[in-house]
C-alpha cells in the first residue's frame, strides 16, 4: 500500500506540478520579455518627445534673443552708449531698454535675470531674482569669451550658478550672445540670459513618476537636469564605460547600476543643444507586473505540491488504511477464519463494500464455496448498479467527452460543435444568478453565435461595439439570447447571401440602451404593429412566436420596473432593430 501512495504520489507530480511548472516558466519568461519590449517602445518614444520639446524651447529661447539684432532703438540706445558712455545716456535709453525685456519676457519663459553689456562695463541689467551682484573683470571669463567667439551666434550653458552672482544657490542655464547691428557685423555688446530651471521641470514632470526618471547633461557629461538629488558639480555617476557609451553616441539603451540600484537606461542626444536625454528606471519597478505573475506562479507550484501531499495524507486515511483493513481481514478468511469484524459507519462505497463482505462470509459459513461465490457475484453485480445521480454539470462532462471521442476520430468540427455547445451549458448551469453582468450575457452570446455559425458559415457574420464601462453594467440574465435568435431566424436566415448581425451598448444619462440589429429579412409593418402591441399588453398568442420577447419584456419589468423594456423597429428587407433600456446599474 505503501508502494501505491507513492506511485499515485509520483503520478500527480509528473502530471499536474512538473508540466505546470514548465508552462508557467514559458508563461512567465515570455511575459517579462514582453513587458520589457513594451516598456523600452514606450520609453524610446518618450524620450524623442521629451528631446523634441526641449529642442523647441531652446529654439523659443534662440528666436526672442534675435529681437536684440531687430530692435532699432536698442541698437541706437547701444551705439549712444559707446560714443559717449555717461549715466545720463543710461536714463536716456531706460524706457527702450524696459521695452525690449518685456518683449523678451514675453517670448521666453522663466527668466531669471538679463544682462547687456557693452564697451568695457555693464550697460543694462534686470535682475528678476535679485542677490548681491559681481560684475568686476567680467570681459576675461569664460562664458564671455565663448560669446565673443561665436560672433552673433546663440551660446547655451547648462546647469551652474548664475554668473555675476554670490551668496545664491539657485540654478539657472544661460544663452549668450553677441548683438550685432543690423545689416552688419559690427558688435555693439553682448546679452547674457538666466532662465530658471522650470521650465525644465515643467517640460519633464508630465513623464517624470515612480518608475521614469530623467537626468540631461551637456556634451561632456556635466548634469544639467535631474529628478532627484543632483549634484551639478560632478558627471553623471554611471561607471566610465557607461557614460562613455552615453558621450559617444548619437541614441542607445543599456543596463547599469546607478544610485545602488540596476536600472535600465535609454538616452537620445538633442540635435539643436547636444544636449543627452537620458532615462533611467530602477529594473525591479519595471518588471514588478512581471515579478508578480512569477511570485504567483511559484505560489501554484508549491500550492499543486501541498495539494499533492494533502490528497496522499487524506487518501491514506480514507482510502489506503481501509483497504489496508480490508486486505487482512480478507485474508483471514481466506486462510479459513470467518470470525472477522467487518463492521463499519460509513455511508460511502466503503462502507457498502464493509456490508457486502460481512454479508459474504456470513454465507460462506452456510453455504458451499460455488454457492458462496454465486452470491458474493450477485452483491458485486448490486454495487456496480449503483449510480451517482445526475448533477447540473454531467451534461457538460457528457459534451466533453463526445467531443473528445470525435476528435480522436478526426471529426474536429463535430467536436468543436460539441465543445462550444459543453461550453454553452457550463456557462448556463454556472450563473445561477438572475441579475448578471452585460460581459457574462456576451459570453453566453458569443458561443451561442458560434455554433450558428458552424450551422449557417460565413452565412452569418457577428461584431460587437460596446461604449467603454458598459460591459460591467447589470442586465437580466438570458436576456439576449432570444434576441439573437429570432434575428437568426426570423432575419438573417430567410434573406439571400450573408448578414451582419450586432450588438451594441451605449450609455444614455443614467441608463443602458443595448441595440441587438440584423440587416436580414424585415417584417412588414403590419406584423411589426402586432408585435409591439403583444410586448404592450402582456399577452402570448396561440403560435409560438416572438415568445421569447414577451418573456424577455416582462422579466425586464418585473426586475426593473415597467419604464424600462424593449422597443422594436423593422424594415421589410432592411433588417430588425431591437433595443432594450435599462438602468446603468453596475454588476456587484
Amino acid at each position: 500500500m505503501r508502494h501505491l501512495n507513492t506511485q499515485i504520489f509520483v503520478l500527480m507530480i509528473l502530471t499536474v506540478t512538473i508540466p505546470l511548472l514548465i508552462i508557467s516558466a514559458i508563461i512567465y519568461s515570455a511575459s517579462l520579455q514582453t513587458v520589457k519590449s513594451e516598456y523600452t517602445s514606450s520609453s524610446d518614444l518618450i524620450l524623442n518627445n521629451l528631446s523634441f520639446n526641449i529642442d523647441q524651447y531652446l529654439q523659443s529661447i534662440e528666436k526672442g534673443t534675435l529681437y536684440a539684432h531687430m530692435d532699432g532703438q536698442l541698437q541706437n540706445a547701444l551705439e549712444k552708449w559707446i560714443d559717449h558712455p555717461d549715466d545720463d545716456q543710461k536714463l536716456a535709453s531706460q524706457y527702450v531698454i524696459q521695452h525690449f525685456i518685456a518683449t523678451l519676457e514675453m517670448t521666453i519663459k522663466n527668466v531669471d535675470s538679463v544682462q547687456i553689456y557693452t564697451g568695457h562695463e555693464l550697460f543694462y541689467s534686470a535682475n528678476f531674482n535679485r542677490s548681491d551682484l559681481h560684475y568686476e573683470n567680467f570681459e576675461q571669463e569664460d562664458w564671455y569669451l565663448k560669446t565673443l567667439d561665436k560672433k552673433g551666434g546663440i551660446v547655451i550653458f547648462g546647469t551652474h550658478t548664475p554668473f555675476h552672482k554670490v551668496d545664491t544657490k539657485e540654478k539657472v542655464i544661460s544663452i549668450a550672445r553677441v548683438i550685432n547691428k543690423t545689416g552688419g557685423k559690427q558688435p555693439l555688446g553682448v546679452m547674457l540670459v538666466d532662465i530658471r530651471l522650470d521650465s525644465l521641470r515643467e517640460i519633464l514632470s508630465l513623464s517624470e513618476n515612480t518608475k521614469r526618471n530623467f537626468v540631461i547633461t551637456d556634451a561632456g557629461g556635466a548634469i544639467i537636469y535631474a529628478s532627484k538629488n543632483p549634484d551639478f558639480s560632478k558627471p553623471l555617476q554611471i561607471g566610465k564605460q557607461k557614460l562613455g557609451q552615453v558621450l559617444g553616441q548619437q541614441t542607445g539603451s543599456f543596463y547599469g547600476n546607478y544610485e545602488g540600484k540596476d536600472s535600465y537606461f535609454n538616452f537620445v542626444t538633442s540635435p539643436y543643444s547636444g544636449w543627452k536625454v537620458i532615462q533611467y528606471t530602477d529594473e525591479k519597478e519595471m518588471t514588478k507586473d512581471s515579478a508578480m505573475l512569477g511570485r504567483i506562479i511559484l505560489f501554484l507550484a508549491v500550492g499543486s505540491i501541498g495539494m499533492a501531499i494533502l490528497f496522499l495524507l487524506i487518501m491514506r486515511a480514507r482510502v489506503t488504511k481501509p483497504i489496508i483493513f480490508l486486505k487482512r481481514q480478507v485474508e483471514k478468511v481466506g486462510m479459513g477464519n470467518f470470525d472477522v469484524d467487518f463492521g463499519s459507519k460509513r455511508q460511502d462505497e466503503f462502507g457498502v463494500l464493509y456490508q457486502g463482505l460481512r454479508k459474504m462470509t456470513q454465507e460462506l459459513q452456510d453455504y458451499i464455496e460455488r454457492s458462496s461465490k454465486a452470491k458474493v457475484q450477485q452483491k458485486v453485480a448490486r454495487l456496480g448498479a449503483l449510480k451517482s445521480q445526475i448533477n447540473p454539470h454531467f451534461l457538460a462532462n457528457a459534451l466533453e467527452s463526445v467531443q473528445m471521442k470525435a476528435i480522436l476520430n478526426d471529426q474536429r468540427e463535430i467536436g468543436e460543435m460539441i465543445g462550444t455547445l459543453g461550453q454553452l451549458f457550463r456557462i448556463h448551469t454556472r450563473m445561477s444568478k438572475d441579475i448578471v453582468s452585460l460581459e457574462q450575457e456576451l459570453q453566453h452570446i458569443r458561443l451561442y453565435i458560434q455554433v450558428q455559425q458552424m450551422r449557417f458559415g460565413e452565412k452569418i457574420r457577428y461584431a460587437e461595439q460596446l461604449a467603454p464601462h458598459t460591459n460591467a453594467l447589470q442586465v437580466v440574465h438570458f436576456s439576449l439570447q432570444p434576441l439573437v435568435e429570432n434575428a437568426i431566424i426570423h432575419g438573417l436566415e430567410k434573406q439571400v447571401g450573408p448578414g451582419l448581425l450586432e450588438v451594441c451598448a451605449e450609455l444614455s444619462g443614467s441608463q443602458l440602451l443595448i441595440t441587438v440589429r440584423d440587416n436580414g429579412a424585415g417584417m412588414a409593418p403590419e406584423e411589426l404593429a402586432a408585435l409591439r402591441q403583444r410586448l404592450a399588453d402582456h399577452t402570448d398568442a396561440d403560435d409560438d412566436n416572438h415568445i421569447g420577447l414577451v418573456n424577455v419584456q416582462e422579466r425586464i419589468h418585473l426586475y426593473f420596473g415597467a419604464q424600462y423594456g424593449m422597443t422594436i423597429d423593422s424594415t421589410l428587407g432592411a433588417g430588425t432593430t431591437v433595443t432594450i433600456r435599462l438602468p446603468a446599474v453596475p454588476s456587484p
